[in-house]
């Protein structure tokens, strides 16, 4: 059973950083992909960005040039690196790992508020 544990969310002013992490626990073999997805209130989840084990990121249009997603695959962890943070950016951002081995398994963390006030 994988395990996703997320840190680094809070509340920021317009303009600020943060930098989300999720680190996976459990096998989550090698060929994978790591990503956030967010929500805002009364919204839909959204995909901020994904990362394969073995190609290219992927960004949502609204944060391309400001996020930056990355992965360690010694450590099983993925991070988000937000800047110029806008008002709009605030949400619950979700990790998210999609794992494929017999078959396709998908796993979610808990959320971590991001908070951008104006």
């Amino acid at each position: 059973q994988v395990q996703l544990v997320e840190s680094g969310g809070g509340l920021v002013q317009t303009g600020g950083s943060l930098r989300l992490s999720c680190a996976a626990s459990g096998n989550i073999f090698s060929n994978n992909v790591m990503g956030w997805y967010r929500q805002a209130p009364g919204k839909q989840r959204e995909l901020v960005a994904s990362i394969p084990s073995n190609g290219s990121p992927n960004y949502a249009a609204s944060v391309k040039g400001r996020f930056t997603i990355s992965r360690d695959n010694a450590k099983n962890t993925v991070y988000l690196q937000m800047n110029s943070l806008k008002p709009e950016d605030t949400a619950l951002y979700y990790c998210n790992v999609i794992v494929f081995s017999d078959r396709t398994y998908r796993y979610w963390g808990q959320g971590t508020q991001v908070t951008v006030s104006s």
